[in-house]
């Protein structure tokens, strides 16, 4: 079967096995589905949508953090003597699966979903999808990288106390945190039990919105009663500068440019006092709240310290077992404490349509982490902590960059309105175009770089349309040239990339002769800009038509 003619979701998935090897990043995954597997799980949905079968989700590739049941996979939350062989999928992956989304795996996690670094793990740390020296954020490390990768559409993460926010802010894609209770939790290792969210992982609010809508239940409690919303502008809260505290350089500039954006788009920006949310956000893991994480695990981590405590993360066993000893009557204090920082929140929240805040203070190395691994945990959660606490509902989306790195800001709100607040975050998106690349942008080639530094996101691997001839250039570094000529020519590998609508014109002006850019036509009719060569300038260069693309010509063995 050629390239053109593969079944739709089976080759989505050869593509995203292909993009696994070509990105060499193992530490992301736990465990793996066997790709004939997945192929096969592929062939049955393409074989069902050729019968006529509505499938929104067709085709789409997801991953599951490494704490929620998989058929087939372990659950091991991290930790591999914790591992059991679930029986059938948690609600979240059976509705996905239902809806035509297929699984490639489990990913790798901050042990027992405790942090929000992405390093507190055996199975390595995860490193960011942009930065390598940097975090990814944790605790749903793999399943963001995953996504910012490009192997997969979606993931599933959880949150207790950021961690479906924190990694999408430090990854440059959205984490949508729905209100507790809006999404099943049966099927995923707890970390706090009252607290926890399952969240997504998309590249575009589009794709996690509608992933969200197929893992809903209807809700389980009565519906709070929010404030009355008079008619106009979206109303937007957002706290003085000086009570953001410390941010990374750049980073407060960027969160304001963001508030700036809202207004330009004719929301209304009310002054809030952060401080009851602030005061929150340190109760979380300095209160007795953490008690309940040793109410999940801690048994099992008593046990397996007794016996050397082989596999366990000392960050994160510390951690548990400190909360044992925890006394019944401060876990009573807190919640009135708690109650009340409550009250004073919502009250400062008023009938304002969103809290606009950063997502998170700044975004550290991991030699910053593994030298402060308490310290650089604690700040990274100043402005996440409290969300769960206070039962609010957030969605966390890209707003530009800083120093080269992804920037993000969270908008929360009352629970139950995670509709409205992805609507408001859908004003702070960026306008993007795509790029089609056959040669040296190609992913782990020389000039891939030049895309990420300009925050370009791998849409897909694909082919062009069967009218060009591949030319091998005498360029330093060695890049080919294609070429449109019609008839004679051929289908070539492709990678179709979206980045910032600036970032093409930045790309343009550096383009040396003989490249040039031009309207590229894709194996399924589509088209997009890309970058072509000069006729003139293939005098004496070698038609590598033959191999298919850039990489197959490379690895082939006569080179």
């Amino acid at each position: 079967m050629s390239p053109q003619t593969q079944p739709h979701a089976v080759a989505r998935v050869r593509r995203a096995y292909a993009r696994i090897e070509a990105t060499a990043r193992p530490e992301v995954w736990i465990d793996l589905r066997p790709q004939a597997e997945v192929e096969e799980e592929a062939r049955a949905i393409d074989t069902r949508l050729a019968a006529g079968e509505h499938l929104p989700l067709a085709g789409k590739l997801f991953a599951a953090k490494g704490n929620i049941d998989v058929a087939g996979l372990p659950t091991t939350a991290g930790c591999p003597a914790y591992a059991y062989h679930p029986q059938a999928d948690a609600p979240v992956v059976a509705r996905l699966r239902a809806a035509g989304a297929i699984p490639l795996g489990t990913t790798n996690l901050d042990q027992f979903a405790t942090g929000l670094v992405g390093t507190r793990s055996p199975h390595g740390a995860v490193r960011n999808a942009i930065a390598p020296e940097r975090i990814s954020g944790g605790s749903s490390s793999g399943s963001a990288v995953a996504v910012a990768l490009g192997i997969v559409d979606l993931a599933l993460g959880t949150d207790t106390a950021g961690s479906g926010r924190i990694p999408a802010a430090f990854n440059g894609i959205v984490g949508l945190k729905p209100t507790r209770g809006l999404v099943p939790t049966d099927g995923v290792v707890p970390a706090c039990a009252t607290l926890d969210c399952v969240t997504v992982f998309a590249r575009t609010l589009q794709e996690a919105e509608q992933a969200l809508a197929h893992m809903t239940s209807p809700p389980a409690r009565d519906l709070p009663a929010l404030p009355q919303r008079t008619p106009g502008p979206w109303r937007i809260a957002v706290p003085p500068r000086e009570q953001l505290g410390e941010l990374d350089e750049g980073w407060a500039e960027a969160y304001e440019e963001a508030a700036a954006q809202l207004r330009a788009a004719g929301a209304e920006l009310r002054p809030l006092d952060l401080a009851p949310f602030t005061e929150a956000a340190a109760m979380l893991y300095e209160g007795a709240f953490v008690a309940e994480r040793y109410t999940a695990v801690g048994s099992f981590v008593d046990k397996l310290l007794s016996e050397g405590g082989a596999g366990l993360d000392p960050t994160v066993a510390g951690i548990i077992t400190r909360a044992r000893d925890i006394p019944a009557h401060q876990l009573f204090a807190d919640q009135d404490r708690l109650a009340a920082l409550r009250t004073r929140a919502l009250a400062e929240l008023g009938d304002a349509d969103a809290l606009l805040l950063p997502t998170a203070p700044g975004h550290p190395t991991l030699a910053e982490v593994a030298a402060d691994p308490l310290g650089s945990n604690a700040r990274l959660g100043r402005f996440t902590n409290s969300t769960n606490l206070f039962d609010l509902a957030a969605v966390a989306v890209p707003a530009g960059e800083v120093a080269g790195l992804p920037f993000g800001v969270m908008l929360i709100g009352p629970a139950f309105t995670d509709e409205r607040l992805a609507l408001i975050a859908r004003t702070l998106e960026a306008p993007t175009t795509r790029i089609a690349v056959v040669g040296a942008h190609l992913s782990g080639q020389p000039l891939n770089g030049q895309l990420l530094s300009l925050g370009a996101r791998l849409e897909r691997t694909t082919r062009t349309a069967p009218v060009y001839r591949l030319h091998a250039l005498s360029t330093e570094p060695p890049k080919p040239g294609l070429v449109h000529v019609g008839e004679g020519g051929a289908a070539i590998e492709a990678e179709v990339w979206r980045l910032p609508a600036e970032g093409l014109g930045r790309l343009l002006a550096a383009l040396p002769r003989p490249m040039a850019l031009g309207r590229i036509e894709l194996a399924d009719g589509d088209e997009a800009p890309g970058f072509l060569c000069e006729p003139g300038a293939l005098d004496g260069a070698r038609d590598i038509t033959e191999h298919g693309g850039w990489r197959a010509y490379l690895n082939s063995p006569d080179e």
